[in-house]
């Protein structure tokens, strides 16, 4: 087994758009002959479009393209944007009168990072879609859905640290996994080889980290209001061939990695989502291919803070190192 880049999995297009100064932005996955895929929400409050679709009960078989943004259900705008492009490139299903572009869409919860009154619209999903077709951009930290995502924030943003969005990518043989994620949990994240706490809520003094769970032991008291911006969302690929339904067999399995490099996560307050999607036609093992997903979604998640750089007034995983080399 060996590490490839993502953008390696298959034939698929990403592009990334940031508002760096609003602390919001998207990413766009386009597979232009259309990919399958399925998806697998285990959080509390999800903000998404199309995920019905994804459904294997629903008819559709491929989608074209897969939106990751921040914005939370302000940001489901995007996609009008990403279908609008696609349709003037020919791209969609064809219903015989118009060309409909399937496009599914994740959300994340930045609102309280950067300025809450501007979102990812359909001028950003055009433009990401267009930069994902014709000058393909991706890059890991803060960029794209992972401009405004912050991690450790049941103290409050006060106490939170910046992270960003994350890649990692396998290859055995024919088989690719990949996996994208953009980091915005409300637990910490942990080093899901050693178990370490790597990243989340600061201490008191803003300096080293406190555990999450640690503290919700030691406060009792019910927390109202935890939507201080939350949700994970991320998105598998692979090379293999699966139909709908094992792709959301694969994405739950994926949710695993969550699970292995976030605690505590799946909250009520969370909107964790996995897509996972086939773009290709390599023999593979569907429990395989799931067991691979959950250990690239973990390493992604730790890609994803660890090449975050501190903005906002929020400090990164580098910041703490470059303070104490043991973090």
């Amino acid at each position: 087994m060996r590490e490839i880049p993502v953008t390696e999995v298959g034939p698929i297009q990403i592009g990334q758009v940031e508002n760096a100064e609003a602390a919001t932005g998207c990413t766009v996955l386009i597979s232009p002959q259309g990919m399958r895929a399925g998806l697998d929400v285990r959080g509390g409050g999800p903000a998404s479009r199309e995920s019905q679709l994804l459904n294997p009960l629903m008819a559709a078989q491929r989608i074209h393209a897969v939106v990751l943004a921040g914005g939370s259900a302000y940001g489901l705008g995007a996609a009008d944007g990403v279908m609008r492009y696609l349709e003037e490139k020919g791209i969609g299903y064809d219903t015989g009168y118009a060309l409909v572009p399937l496009v599914a869409q994740s959300d994340l919860y930045d609102l309280s990072v950067g300025n809450a009154s501007v979102r990812p619209d359909a001028a950003m999903g055009y433009e990401t879609a267009r930069i994902a077709m014709e000058e393909p951009n991706y890059r890991d930290g803060n960029h794209g859905a992972g401009c405004g995502a912050t991690v450790g924030k049941l103290a409050g943003m006060a106490c939170c640290m910046k992270s960003g969005i994350g890649s990692y990518a396998v290859q055995i043989g024919e088989l690719r996994v990949g996996a994208i994620v953009a980091v915005n949990a409300l637990g910490d994240v942990y080093d899901w080889k050693t178990g370490r706490q790597v990243a989340g809520m600061l201490d008191e003094a803003g300096t080293g980290l406190r555990s999450t769970a640690e503290y919700m032991r030691r406060n009792l008291s019910v927390v109202e209001n935890k939507f201080t911006g939350n949700t994970t969302i991320g998105i598998v690929l692979t090379n293999a061939r699966f139909e709908k339904a094992q792709l959301c067999k694969i994405a739950g399995m994926a949710q695993d990695g969550y699970a292995r490099a976030i605690r505590p996560v799946h909250t009520s307050a969370d909107g964790d989502s996995v897509y996972a999607v086939s773009v290709g036609e390599v023999a593979a093992d569907q429990d395989l291919v799931g067991t691979l997903a959950a250990e690239v979604v973990s390493e992604a998640i730790l890609r994803a803070v660890e090449s975050a750089e501190g903005a906002y007034g929020y400090p990164a995983l580098r910041d703490l190192r470059s303070r104490n080399p043991q973090a």
